[in-house]
């Protein structure tokens, strides 16, 4: 099948070989790509559309709820707000509401843009952590 979609290939790849907060980074970017979707059917009022991309930004916040360190302090008030995004989406879905899924995309966005930021200050350290090897 790769040989007949590079794209998919690339993509495989990338999820292979990808670290655990590079993963967490894709599974956020995924969320916000569904959601964006959902509203766009909203407004061209494709249910069936709207229904599908809407379960699959769910998916990806009961994955990031399930996956979630619970040993860690701070993990207990993403929880909650992992279940206020789940909330809006279902909310969104049953009365076809935008506003509903522009607050999940607010939370979401910044829980990216916060976890794009520890990723980048991870790498530095690592890199610099070499150059005195």
């Amino acid at each position: 099948m790769s040989m007949n979609n590079p794209y998919a290939a690339y993509k495989n790849n990338a999820v292979n070989t990808s670290t655990p907060g590079e993963l967490t980074l894709m599974l956020y970017n995924g969320a916000l790509k569904f959601i964006e979707q959902a509203k766009r059917a909203i407004n061209e009022k494709n249910i069936t559309e709207k229904n599908t991309a809407i379960q699959k930004a769910q998916a990806i916040v009961t994955e990031l709820m399930i996956t979630l360190d619970r040993s860690v302090p701070i993990a207990e008030n993403m929880l909650v707000l992992y279940d206020y995004v789940n909330n809006r989406l279902i909310e969104a879905n049953i009365h076809n509401n935008v506003e509903r899924l522009d607050e999940a995309t607010e939370i979401m966005t910044e829980f990216r843009d916060t976890w794009k930021e520890v990723i980048q200050i991870q790498r530095k350290k690592q890199y610099a952590n070499v150059d005195e090897v």
